[in-house]
């Protein structure tokens, strides 16, 4: 079966899940996480969850397992955290989770952020993959960057992905 066909009998609508990871902004200054939020509806998909978490890798990982668990989303989207200061932990406090990484994801997003804004595309990090059952993207926190990740990569790919990962073996 090809991708077109593979796309066309993929999910039209997922619930969804937005964590913003920061420790300087709050749910009402998050322009990237309701960005995201927003499109998303406008896509005809269900936001379940919009949150903010601090940049805590215990924080981090108790959300993400907390939406996974309770079965409700299928993709979590989490912007921020993915620097390379010593408080940026959301990829190493997600990438433990992974059951199957995307490993593409990272390096097609490396090559579209370089694209835009050159060599300082090497200072942020973009990590994906499967827990369980729900798709997990970390994109950096700039609305920059979530617009590139999520319309270049993670919306148009989205159900085709979710059909993939809810297949039973």
């Amino acid at each position: 079966m090809g991708v077109r066909e593979h796309k066309s009998q993929a999910p039209v609508s997922v619930n969804a899940a937005v964590i913003t990871v920061s420790t300087s902004r709050s749910l009402e200054q998050d322009k990237s996480g309701h960005w995201i939020a927003e499109q998303l509806r406008e896509q005809g998909h269900k936001v379940i969850e919009h949150f903010v978490t601090p940049d805590s890798a215990p924080e981090i990982q108790s959300a993400v397992k907390r939406l996974v668990q309770s079965g409700e989303v299928s993709v979590v989207l989490i912007n921020g955290g993915t620097g390379v200061t010593p408080s940026d932990v959301t990829v190493e406090a997600v990438r433990p989770l992974f059951d199957k990484e995307l490993t593409a994801y990272g390096v097609l997003f490396a090559q579209l952020s370089f694209e835009e804004i050159g060599s300082a595309a090497m200072l942020s990090r973009a990590a994906a993959g499967v827990v369980g059952k729900t798709a997990v993207f970390c994109m950096p926190g700039s609305l920059g960057a979530c617009k590139l990740a999520c319309t270049s990569l993670i919306f148009p790919e989205l159900g085709h992905l979710i059909k993939h990962i809810a297949k039973d073996s």
